[in-house]
């Protein structure tokens, strides 16, 4: 069996005539009548009626084959257009917002990124998950990056989320702390620090979760500049606490110890998008390069 004769038996059921269809193929009659007579032959089975007056009919067991062969042909014909499309070249603008946090791991990705496809203008800025929101509800992006956590997963009317990384809650103290001794931080050890926290979301609402079990925390401020809170954190002068995959991979002297919560649930660091809105070409190929990077 080849692909050739895929291609003649659909033909004939079609045009319900061996002669057209070897017309439409371009080959002789007797090139299709033979090959479609070893394929009958290899699989066992007449596919076709041959008669003068009727034409080619497809058989009971023909009518099923040529269904099947007609889905594979098919499914080729999307395999080459997929692999086509990767060999074309892409063009046009990409915009990117994600939350803060995890910003340097995208940093690798869309350098490589922009180096296989430079005509492609990658803007990218850092915003909340709500303007994130907003800003693909009004196609003002092509892709959103948040963060959601376990419980809300399936909350998200109208959006479908997709998983990158799974994170929890880790605290990142001076790499001359004593804390560094431990294993891990129990939450009454936890209780006892001066903190500096990003302004986020999923911060905010584990610290009242945590204030609410074990007391009133000791916040020295909360801010949206990343640097300062490293700053603080490096002079020994608080610790943090954020999402694990939040902390660049050289640490900047920060160490992250697990926390030991119970109630710390996994929050997912995954792209966004609206359930029946297309993707542009340029962001599923950034996309696919990021799932396979992260």
């Amino acid at each position: 069996m080849n692909l050739e004769q895929l291609e003649y038996i659909v033909q004939v059921a079609k045009t319900g005539s061996f002669t057209k269809a070897a017309e439409q193929s371009h080959v002789t009659l007797s090139a299709i009548s033979q090959s479609i007579s070893l394929l009958e032959a290899e699989w066992g089975v007449s596919l076709f009626h041959r008669s003068r007056g009727l034409g080619a009919v497809p058989t009971p067991e023909g009518r099923a084959l040529i269904v099947k062969a007609n889905e594979a042909l098919d499914a080729l014909r999307e395999l080459k257009a997929e692999a086509q499309s990767y060999s074309d070249a892409l063009s046009g603008r990409l915009r990117i917002a994600t939350i803060p946090g995890p910003m340097h791991l995208l940093v690798r990705v869309v350098s490589s990124f922009k180096r296989d496809y430079p005509g492609v203008k990658v803007e990218i800025m850092e915003k909340g998950p709500k303007e994130i929101l907003e800003l693909l509800k009004h196609d003002q992006i092509d892709i959103g990056l948040i963060a959601l956590p376990e419980s809300l997963l399936h909350q998200q009317r109208g959006l479908v989320f997709e998983r990158l990384l799974e994170g929890k809650m880790v605290v990142g103290v001076n790499e001359q702390s004593p804390l560094r001794l431990e294993s891990a931080i129990t939450p009454d050890k936890l209780a006892k620090q001066t903190f500096v926290l990003y302004d986020d979301v999923h911060i905010r609402n584990f610290m009242d979760q945590f204030a609410a079990a074990y007391g009133e925390v000791d916040i020295l401020f909360i801010s949206n500049n990343t640097q300062a809170i490293y700053n603080a954190v490096n002079e020994g002068i608080a610790v943090t606490i954020g999402l694990e995959y939040s902390f660049k991979e050289d640490g900047e002297h920060i160490l992250t110890l697990p926390l030991e919560s119970p109630s710390s649930e996994p929050v997912y660091y995954g792209w966004v998008h609206p359930e029946e809105k297309h993707i542009a070409r340029a962001a599923k190929r950034f996309l696919n390069r990021l799932q396979a990077e992260l």
